[in-house]
């Protein structure tokens, strides 16, 4: 809306295709992406610990500290941008590539606004979109109701953009 460029910061767990938007900012430098490097390690507590290798590209705010929040927490530091194939997936679908879904059918009015709009995909991502690689299953699937004659009850996300279908209660 204001033509600015945010950036977004985001992990993802390849094994299970859990998505983190750890930060939005205008203005990324290498103490901010640190930080919240360190801010995951915190959210994630005793789950961090299954986590073997991070791989990332070669950009300048990936500073030694952001590398030493990992290392420390015993999580090997891999630059090799090819293997994070998945993550260039997400990408395209969060932003500016091939098959916009996101954010560029929206008009994102700033920071917090894009925080929340993302907020949102990354619920829809994490508990009801299905993965190949998981078998139709989404990340963290939410429990599935007992009885099978429940209706079918469609909730809109981001204001219809995308659509979840589930059982009603």
């Amino acid at each position: 809306m204001f033509l600015k460029r945010i950036y977004v910061l985001f992990f993802l767990e390849t094994a299970t295709r859990r998505v983190h938007v750890a930060g939005v900012t205008a203005h990324p430098t290498g103490a901010w992406v640190a930080q919240q490097a360190r801010n995951l390690l915190i959210d994630l507590d005793q789950r961090a610990d299954s986590l073997r290798f991070l791989l990332r590209d070669r950009d300048a705010k990936f500073t030694a500290a952001f590398d030493t929040v990992f290392s420390a927490a015993g999580i090997e530091n891999d630059q090799d941008t090819a293997a994070g194939a998945p993550c260039q997936r997400l990408r395209r679908t969060l932003g500016r590539r091939r098959s916009p879904t996101c954010a560029d059918r929206m008009l994102i009015a700033g920071e917090r606004h894009l925080a929340a709009v993302l907020a949102s995909y990354t619920a829809h991502y994490n508990q009801h979109r299905p993965h190949r690689s998981l078998g139709q299953r989404p990340p963290q699937p939410r429990p599935p109701l007992a009885s099978s004659t429940a209706k079918v009850q469609r909730r809109p996300i981001l204001g219809g953009l995308i659509n979840e279908y589930a059982q009603a209660a």
